[in-house]
């Protein structure tokens, strides 16, 4: 099954037809808000607000471990996130979407990992490619069938929050190899790495980052939103194309 977690601009998803919410429990605490299970395109999925349904919850509060081990126990195999980003790479302007296959992790202090624990077996897990390829082929192949572009590849540098970036960080994640910059990269994808499930982001462009374009003197935050907005229609399109574009190869990573 496929869970969609959605971030700013995505905290419902419109085209859903809702079945049944359910509030889980899980070792770690609760998720952040009720599972939305329903179908999409006549397809089942579970959908999750990362920031709980009035958007209430920080990135550096979010519970990442509850809601991962939460969708594992729901069933679900796959993951796709759906989460605004400051645009670092040239080509990376306001508005634009992109499918990010590497990131680097600037967080600290959150729990990251399930293995602080002795509920489930240590074991290293491989990390040389965060993202699953097979899922980013999927999105990546449904923006190509309804027509929406999408860029493939991209650095995603994971900051603490809440607060934004000044110049010399947005700089410094530059020099390391960043194309972009985000509050929730990480680390769900590493606990969706250590549970075994296929996961993958959509990357919304809401601003530039700090320094660049229109950002040069400072980030508009009403314009971040009506930016993440308008793109969250196109992100829709592509959800609805992706949950019966190639089911089959939604095994191995």
């Amino acid at each position: 099954m496929l869970a969609i977690i959605g971030g700013r601009g995505l905290t419902e998803l419109a085209n859903l037809k809702i079945t049944h919410r359910q509030v889980m429990r899980t070792p770690f605490g609760e998720p952040s808000g009720a599972f939305l299970f329903g179908t999409l395109n006549q397809h089942e999925v579970i959908f999750l607000a990362r920031h709980g349904f009035g958007y209430t919850i920080p990135p550096h509060l979010v519970n990442y471990r509850a809601n991962l081990w939460a969708l594992r126990e729901a069933g679900v195999s796959d993951v796709v996130s759906v989460a605004t980003v400051g645009g670092i790479r040239a080509d990376l302007v306001p508005g634009a979407l992109v499918v990010p296959d590497q990131l680097i992790d600037y967080t600290h202090g959150r729990d990251y990992t399930f293995f602080s624990t002795r509920i489930t077996s240590y074991r290293n897990i491989d990390f040389t490619l965060p993202y699953s390829s097979k899922l980013r082929s999927r999105i990546l192949r449904s923006a190509q069938q309804v027509q929406q572009p999408c860029l493939d590849g991209g650095v995603y540098a994971t900051t603490q929050g809440p607060r934004l970036d000044s110049i010399a960080e947005i700089n410094r994640y530059e020099r390391d190899g960043a194309d972009m910059v985000g509050m929730t990269g990480m680390p769900e994808a590493a606990l969706a790495r250590e549970l075994e499930m296929n996961y993958a982001s959509i990357a919304v462009v809401a601003n530039y980052a700090a320094g660049r374009g229109d950002s040069r003197l400072g980030i508009n935050v009403e314009s971040v939103n009506t930016t993440a907005k308008s793109a969250m229609e196109r992100v829709r399109v592509i959800l609805e194309c992706l949950v019966s574009c190639d089911e089959e190869d939604s095994d191995g990573n």
